[in-house]
């Protein structure tokens, strides 16, 4: 909570968790490959210079994003205790359900599937029918779970069957992306996904690369060449990302990308 009041609502809360997480790959990365000598000396010189500036006077200033400490990993624990101390003691009143509103949302936020998934369906179907929602809040969350069977699952029927149950408390972008799933209809899912909020897109982004695919086999088939910005445009993707996903598409020096080589006559 503390990390949470100091960065910030909306936006600026997402900015500060994925800086979390770019930092701490970032340094994983940097441990891995630094030698062991040279860990030793980087934090000899650190400790060094923190007790050459321990009776220097600081100013007070607002910490951005990328400069905040790594507490990922103690925020993540501290989410998986509450979470389970609530699940064991059966609480299902008000303040179950606004921790685990807040779980849920920092679990989008952090990427953290394994803890979104169990969060969500315990508010749904424990804490939903004894401390209702709000329907804003009812339809948020079962948008959530239909999005979270489409995209990540993969689970059609049973995003339907949830988007059924729930009728009453739909979503048109829900729908309109679910649909779109089911259509492959890579242009109006592209749409939604920059309409929707930062939340909802973090669990679209599993069904970024299938759509793209299947849209990728269409320009195959339709196309024989195309101009590199087209195929860029198509795919929501720069070049050298489409050559690393596989694509074996050529390039050639005037910006033509050939697709299918023509067959001799």
């Amino acid at each position: 909570m503390k990390f949470c009041a100091s960065a910030g609502g909306g936006d600026e809360l997402g900015k500060a968790f994925t800086a979390l997480s770019i930092q701490q790959q970032q340094q994983q990365q940097q441990q891995d490959t630094r030698p062991s000598s040279s860990r030793e000396s980087a934090t000899a010189t650190a400790s060094t210079c923190q007790n050459n500036t321990t009776n220097r006077p600081t100013l007070p200033r607002q910490v951005s994003a990328t400069e905040r400490p790594n507490d990922l990993p103690n925020i993540l624990f501290a989410m998986r205790k509450l979470r389970e101390g609530i699940r064991a003691s059966r609480r299902r009143d008000a303040f179950a359900q606004r921790a685990y509103i807040f779980l849920i949302h920092a679990s989008l936020l952090t990427r953290s599937w394994e803890a979104y998934q169990p969060a969500l369906l315990y508010l749904l179907h424990d804490i939903h029918p004894h401390t209702p929602l709000a329907p804003p809040e009812l339809r948020e969350f079962v948008g959530y779970r239909v999005l979270d069977l489409a995209c990540r699952q993969y689970e059609l029927l049973e995003a339907f069957a949830v988007r059924r149950a729930f009728a009453a408390h739909g979503n048109r972008r829900v729908d309109a992306t679910l649909y779109a799933v089911v259509q492959d209809d890579w242009v109006r899912f592209w749409r939604i996904k920059r309409a929707v909020d930062g939340y909802q897109r973090a669990i679209m982004e599993f069904a970024v690369e299938r759509m793209r695919l299947h849209a990728l086999k269409c320009l195959g088939r339709g196309y024989i060449n195309a101009d590199r910005s087209f195929v860029e445009r198509t795919a929501d993707a720069v070049w050298t990302d489409l050559v690393k996903d596989g694509v074996g598409w050529q390039l050639q020096e005037s910006g033509n990308v050939m697709i299918r080589k023509p067959k001799a006559k």
